[in-house]
């Protein structure tokens, strides 16, 4: 029953996506746009918490340089949401020529700059590139948390809450959160997950508020009092239930999933979690984890989503920032991105749909880490439920 409801949801959700406008632009504008981006400074504001991202970054930046004339500054931040205050606070101050050209965000803090008219848009499906983007099969390049992109974002990655083990170990991983409670009271002290409002943290408590639901309409709406503590109590339950049995009987939580992944290497635990499928075989590639880890999803699937760049109101280059979002979703630029050895992150596009030359970019091996069989992608609870589950969690558990 579960699945059903997965897949209806996934249904109703890629309707919803197929059925939003495509804003469509002759090459003559994307030329103009492209004449007015040479010699603008694009200032990228991005996560800067991992060296292999940041050294993509710099890599896209000097192609995009050597090709259109546009230079690309990487503002390294450490949370989007601090982005989006500034933005906010510029509009507010009457700034037209804001410091933020192009932002990596997605979830809620898209939803809080969509809600307070702080993007410049729609553009996102202008792009040429976006004609390769697989908006049937991944239906959350269009839909970000439950909300309608309406092309104010470009879609760059794709996500999916994996899990990995060492299969020397465990035989046979949990494959949802009922057999994850029941294999943490096998293993007392050898499961855990990190602390929110840490992303990773999050997520896995998304996760199960999903799976104790059998009926999730509510969490793809906006939340209110009654549908949050409706559809939260049997997570509080579960929660209660196998915190006793996780690392340090659930009074302390490793801080992020880095934390836990180390904590599974040193064999203080049995699983870590990540939401990049191809983070393992990462991990491996570099030697900081055997090859005989293994990644997986749960049965019935888990919570995926799409990352995204979007540009602000008053941004000061947006022409230059249009040209650098659509080399992003470039053919060449999105298995890069892709490789192993780069970085590993899934790629946005429909890779069927592309030329037999770039088709080949894509074709690599698989390799020890990597998930063998995905899993269903349930999509992501609408962005405002984050927020109350986050003060929810710290209230009853922080401490």
């Amino acid at each position: 029953m579960t699945i059903q409801l997965n897949r209806r949801h996934l249904l109703a959700l890629s309707s919803l996506a197929i059925a939003s406008p495509v804003f469509a632009q002759s090459s003559a504008s994307w030329s103009t746009i492209e004449a007015k981006a040479k010699g603008q400074t694009v200032y990228f504001n991005a996560w800067a918490g991992s060296e292999p991202i940041n050294a993509y970054i710099q890599w896209a930046g000097a192609e995009v340089l050597k090709r259109y004339g546009v230079k690309v500054e990487h503002v390294k931040v450490s949370d989007a949401a601090d982005v989006v205050k500034r933005v906010r606070n510029e509009k507010a101050a009457g700034k037209t020529n804001g410091t933020v050209d192009l932002v990596w965000i997605n979830g809620e803090n898209f939803l809080a700059m969509k809600r307070d008219g702080l993007l410049f848009g729609p553009f996102a499906e202008s792009l040429p590139s976006f004609a390769n983007v697989d908006v049937q099969g991944k239906p959350t390049t269009r839909i970000d948390f439950s909300e309608p992109v309406d092309g104010l974002e470009a879609p760059w990655g794709m996500a999916q809450l994996t899990f990995m083990v060492d299969s020397k170990k465990v035989a046979n991983p949990p494959k949802s959160m009922a057999e994850l409670l029941a294999f943490a009271k096998a293993n007392p002290g050898r499961v855990s997950y990190p602390r929110p409002p840490n992303f990773h943290g999050t997520t896995f408590v998304k996760q199960a508020l999903l799976e104790l639901n059998a009926d999730r309409g509510a969490l793809y709406k906006p939340t209110s009092p009654e549908a949050f503590a409706k559809a939260s109590a049997p997570l509080w339950a579960f929660l209660d239930q196998m915190h006793p049995h996780l690392w340090r009987a659930g009074k302390q939580f490793p801080q992020n999933a880095d934390a836990i992944r180390q904590m599974m290497a040193d064999g203080e635990l049995l699983l870590a979690l990540t939401f990049n499928p191809n983070d393992a075989a990462n991990e491996i590639a570099a030697k900081r984890l055997p090859e005989s880890v293994i990644s997986y999803q749960f049965s019935s699937g888990t919570i995926g989503n799409t990352h995204f760049v979007a540009i602000p109101v008053n941004a000061s280059a947006k022409e230059g920032a249009q040209v650098f979002a659509n080399f992003l979703l470039s053919a060449q630029a999105q298995a890069r991105k892709a490789d192993i050895a780069v970085w590993g992150d899934p790629t946005v596009l429909a890779v069927d749909k592309l030329s037999a030359a770039d088709k080949a970019r894509f074709a690599a091996k698989p390799l020890p880490g990597q998930v063998i069989s995905p899993a269903p992608t349930i999509p992501e609870p609408h962005g405002s439920w984050v927020d109350p589950l986050e003060k929810e969690w710290l209230k009853r558990y922080g401490q």
